[in-house]
């Protein structure tokens, strides 16, 4: 137990130089991007005299390592500063938009581990078989496609044509989130409050974009999954296992789906940043009301700090799963030691 709280206290403390590092590229990059929050504000046709007043009031005409200084002494601050563009704290704007992006990356990952791993047991089961072919073609496939381009198929297809499920949005009309917001994730705030109305409708708007997220990333569980099921189905013990009787489907899905488990878990930790990036896109195709889309925004409008706001946010969030990943991971197999 000490070793690991040893590691947990190591690894919180190399998130530190991991944010400096993705602080700095982020600054940068933003600052020599075309555009600046002022062009973004006052237009093109703005007098020159009007446009550096109001840079000096952002603190924009200085140079840039007094502004990076500046920044990162306010990220010590644990400050995220307030946005250029609106009057606000970057910090309220995240938090009203953190749970929409938490509950639909989720969801995504609970849809690709779902398809994934039982696709890719299955699949392994049935080597070389029709099925097993068929599986790997489709995880092949839907790896492939962009997610924004698979998010407009799901909304042509079950929005338009068959017209059963909404195509943007966190609710309806007709479902008023004032009745039951306390946290912003909405399914927890429905239960809370009994509106089991609100919470059937949340549920019909989280199935598109969590859908959309999560097909995209099972093709990569379903091929590692059945690359380790293979491995472990020709192991000795499950030959074992099998000539003592015990039933086929509870040595394949029970016994050899845990033992194959392990590298699993440690992909599921390296796909979140993908699912983070992949949120950006479905929460734009969806109109979803979550960091993804704030950032997009953000960055048309160049407000440098919520873009760097969301993007520490980002990284953080990243940085946590990974971390609990690796405490589940030592966990699940006694043999890791740290």
């Amino acid at each position: 137990m000490k070793n690991l709280l040893r590691y947990i206290f190591t690894r919180t403390l190399l998130t530190v130089p991991m944010l400096f590092i993705l602080l700095s590229i982020v600054f940068v990059v933003i600052r020599i991007m075309p555009g600046d929050p002022v062009s973004s504000m006052l237009g093109g046709h703005a007098p020159d005299s009007v446009i550096e007043q109001k840079k000096e009031e952002l603190g924009l005409n200085r140079p840039l390592i007094v502004q990076y200084g500046d920044y990162l002494l306010q990220i010590c601050r644990l400050d995220l500063g307030n946005s250029m563009i609106f009057n606000e704290r970057v910090i309220d704007s995240i938090k009203m938009k953190v749970p929409a992006t938490i509950e639909l990356t989720f969801f995504g990952m609970l849809i690709t581990l779902i398809l994934g791993i039982l696709l890719g047991v299955y699949a392994a089961d049935k080597r070389r078989s029709p099925q097993d072919y068929a599986i790997r073609l489709y995880g092949i496939v839907i790896y492939c496609i962009p997610v924004y381009w698979l998010g407009l198929m799901l909304q042509m297809i079950f929005g338009v044509w068959l017209d059963v499920l909404p195509v943007a949005g966190r609710t309806g009309a007709r479902v008023f989130v004032s009745m039951f917001e306390k946290t912003g994730f909405y399914i927890l705030d429905t239960i809370l409050v009994r509106d089991f109305e609100a919470l059937k409708d949340v549920l019909i708007h989280l199935i598109l974009p969590s859908f959309t997220l999560g097909l995209t990333l099972s093709g990569i569980f379903i091929r590692l999954t059945r690359a380790n099921m293979l491995d472990v189905l020709k192991a000795d013990y499950i030959l074992a296992a099998e000539a003592r009787g015990i039933r086929h489907n509870r040595v394949v899905y029970k016994h050899a789906l845990l033992n194959a488990f392990v590298p699993i878990l440690t992909m599921m930790g390296l796909q979140v940043a993908l699912l983070m990036a992949g949120a950006v896109l479905t929460e734009t195709t969806f109109s979803w009301p979550g960091m993804g889309r704030l950032l997009l925004e953000r960055i048309y409008l160049r407000d440098y700090p919520t873009i760097q706001g969301v993007i520490v946010i980002f990284a953080m969030i990243v940085a946590l799963v990974s971390l609990v990943v690796d405490i589940v991971y030592a966990l699940v197999d006694p043999r890791v030691r740290y």
